[in-house]
């Protein structure tokens, strides 16, 4: 089956142009809040693991 680059540039414009009309302020306020939390918590966490790593070679 061949694939034609417009139908696929088609259909990813219409799942897009679907999804856009049902995103929120709220919800993207909501991801970039959660996201920034989730990198601080992890870059956190890598820090800790560091340490206790030096301590433990010690």
């Amino acid at each position: 089956m061949e694939t034609n680059i417009s139908l696929k540039t088609g259909t990813a414009a219409g799942t897009l142009l679907s999804i856009l009309p049902n995103l929120h302020s709220e919800d993207i306020a909501k991801t970039i809040i959660l996201a920034v939390l989730g990198a601080v918590v992890s870059f956190t966490a890598s820090l800790l693991l560091k340490t206790l790593t030096k301590i433990r070679k010690k």
